[in-house]
């Protein structure tokens, strides 16, 4: 599976605002710095989530974005349909298996895929930002360890 650069900024993002920005809007320059996100794109992604009513935004000197949805309710998987749009697809919509015009590698093949992609969406869904907020600080931790004399 391949994440575009929009999706991994987009969760980026959204793993910042979930440990800075509880209560305060958060400025896209300051995330994008903290991130290391070029400002002018990682504008355009929040703006994408903004339309999907993942975050909200605040105009003005004390403006900036909030998430709409707690960390704990907010998936990978989320981030990515709403970002790169349809991102998983769903065999028994498009009748997969059931066309007699399919090839010989779409009847031996079609249901290793879609078990592939079943997967994929289970273990994204499963990943919350919460989740990723949490690894976060455990890798800030093991970069600047504490030490006490």
């Amino acid at each position: 599976m391949k994440v575009s650069h929009r999706a991994t900024y987009g969760i980026l993002a959204a793993v910042d605002l979930a440990m800075n920005g509880k209560e305060v809007p958060i400025q896209a320059r300051t995330i994008a710095r903290r991130q290391s996100i070029p400002v002018r794109f990682l504008e355009q992604v929040l703006h994408a989530m903004k339309k999907a009513g993942l975050v909200d935004s605040t105009r003005g000197a004390q403006g900036g974005y909030l998430l709409l949805r707690a960390p704990s309710e907010l998936s990978v998987a989320d981030l990515l349909e709403a970002l790169d749009g349809p991102v998983f697809h769903d065999a028994s919509q498009n009748g997969a298996g059931q066309n007699r015009r399919d090839t010989r590698e779409q009847l031996l093949l079609g249901a290793v895929w879609e078990k592939v992609h079943q997967a994929e969406r289970s273990v994204l869904s499963a990943i919350t930002i919460d989740q990723l907020v949490d690894r976060q600080r455990e890798l800030d931790q093991q970069q600047n360890p504490m030490y006490h004399i």
